[in-house]
């Protein structure tokens, strides 16, 4: 089913369009690091040899990993286990403290979001700070959740994303399905226990077997949703926590698809008016008669696709995730921009290769991660359910009426989890996180992932969130280069400043 992923993705962009897949730079630093002794302190009843396992350091670029066993079932601590795979960049002086970071997805490595983050928080920060990323499991190099081969994911997302008929609806929901079933019959019991509840434990043993009392977090995307559900479990144990381009927890599928449909429809009106400012915008002079040729681009394509990479044609579902990924950040509209010059005249290529950038598809046809996969194998067990095909016609007119661009595959989107075929023994829970420490959320006007209006939501429901404002585009607000941004949180980490409620930069 169609849903908008909700990771930093645009490296991998970039990349893409220049020519090959890049990864995070990791920071250079002096690798003062010394082993971390596990805490003393009582591990959870039958958690105790995850909780104090040894684990074998090695160097890896400029930093230090290690494997970290956890087991698949929390609730069957003696039966299968999985590995999940972590990386620390020492602080660059007296290590005091771990910052975990996520960047998102659900399906984002965390391990290479470490390295970019390490380079990216102020000196300050990193005196005293060590930068932990750590792959959730199921992710990146931890071990990873198995679903469709590279040639069955192309046929998948090439899919028909809003269909017409009887024979297209049956077609999307069996695609989805079939999903579902390659995930079990690759993974095993790995499938059903990739929820963000699973996930947020396997964070707090690596907190323990590194020595710290408490967890500081800095979430982004998804990553609030991780941080958000560690707080709800783990209140007590939470430090400095920082949840940037916040999700709502409380949303259920409609209602979070729903948010999408707003926050990219509001992206896409902001391109618009910046594009039509340029002599040769291809959606012309006025900014509604832009959005409204782009809809149009999108019918044509879903009746008759066309030329891609000269193997792969151009789909509308191809084309969906073509542009939603240059809404992310407002440097790479200009992408989009030169892509829909080229689809307007009959060549869907550069779309094609924004599509692949979003998915990180290679050159080779070869997908180098398994996001696309990870977030409906998360979502299903986050917030499992949804709507049957007569209540998802229902509510189409209200999402088209958002966003008549993304409004219907979105609403088909809403259809959620009714067929996937994995229970779920860990949805989310209703999230307050009562007892914990200041929690700043950060929320930007012009988001299209994580709608600034689930940054309210989240900052209101949690008992100690305190709302942070960037004004502005694009996903998150941290890496953007907003200094405003940048002082309050790096303020925070170092000395616990909390900003003042209410701040807007």
């Amino acid at each position: 089913m169609t849903r908008l992923r909700t990771p930093l993705i645009v490296t991998a962009v970039v990349a893409l369009l220049l020519g090959g897949i890049v990864y995070a730079a990791y920071a250079t630093r002096p690798n003062g690091f010394s082993e971390p002794e596990p805490l003393d302190a009582k591990a959870p009843a039958g958690l105790e040899s995850f909780y104090q396992q040894d684990l074998d350091w090695t160097e890896c670029k400029s930093a230090h990993c290690a494997w970290v066993t956890v087991p698949i079932d929390y609730d069957k601590p003696g039966g299968a286990t999985t590995r999940i795979r972590m990386v620390v960049h020492p602080a660059t002086e007296e290590s005091r403290r771990s910052i975990f970071v996520n960047p998102g997805g659900p399906g984002g490595s965390a391990v290479d979001f470490a390295g970019t983050m390490a380079s990216s928080f102020g000196d300050d920060v990193r005196k005293d700070a060590d930068v932990v990323g750590v792959d959730p499991r199921g992710v990146g190099l931890s071990t990873p959740l198995t679903c469709l081969s590279d040639s069955e994911f192309d046929t998948y997302a090439a899919g028909d994303p809003d269909p017409d008929d009887a024979a297209e609806v049956r077609t999307l929901r069996e695609s989805f399905t079939a999903l579902g079933q390659a995930c079990l019959d690759h993974s095993g019991e790995l499938a059903a226990h990739v929820s963000t509840v699973e996930v947020a434990r396997d964070m707090d043993v690596v907190r323990a077997l590194l020595g710290r009392t408490t967890l500081d977090w800095f979430g982004a995307s998804y990553g609030t949703e991780l941080g958000s559900t560690y707080a709800e479990l783990f209140p007590k144990r939470v430090g400095r926590m920082v949840l940037d381009g916040a999700v709502d927890p409380s949303l259920d599928a409609v209602d979070s698809s729903y948010a999408q449909a707003v926050g990219f429809q509001r992206a896409l009106s902001n391109y618009a008016k910046d594009c039509a400012r340029s002599d040769d915008c291809p959606i012309g002079d006025d900014p509604v008669a832009g959005v409204a040729k782009v809809a149009d681009l999108l019918a044509q394509l879903d009746a008759r696709p066309i030329t891609g990479d000269g193997e792969r044609e151009l789909t509308e579902g191809l084309a969906f995730y073509g542009i939603a990924v240059t809404l992310y950040d407002k440097e790479t509209w200009q992408y989009l921009t030169q892509a829909l010059k080229l689809a307007f005249d009959g060549d869907g290529s550069l779309l094609l290769t924004l599509s692949d950038a979003y998915f990180e598809r290679t050159p080779s046809g070869r997908y180098a991660s398994n996001q696309g996969q990870v977030i409906s194998a998360v979502n299903c067990l986050d917030s499992p359910g949804g709507l049957g095909e007569a209540a998802v016609e229902a509510e189409t007119p209200r999402f088209v009426e958002a966003s008549p661009v993304f409004g219907r595959a979105l609403a088909w989107g809403a259809i959620g989890c009714a067929d996937w075929p994995i229970e779920s023994a860990n949805p989310l829970p209703t999230i307050d996180g009562a007892g914990a420490p200041p929690i700043v959320v950060i929320g930007t006007t012009g988001d299209p992932a994580t709608p600034y209006e689930s940054a309210e939501a989240l900052a209101s429901q949690l008992e100690s969130g305190v709302l942070l404002t960037r004004e502005g585009d694009g996903h998150t607000a941290y890496l953007s280069g907003n200094e405003c941004i940048q002082r309050a949180v790096d303020g925070y980490f170092v000395d616990g400043t909390v900003p003042k409620e209410g701040t807007r930069c």
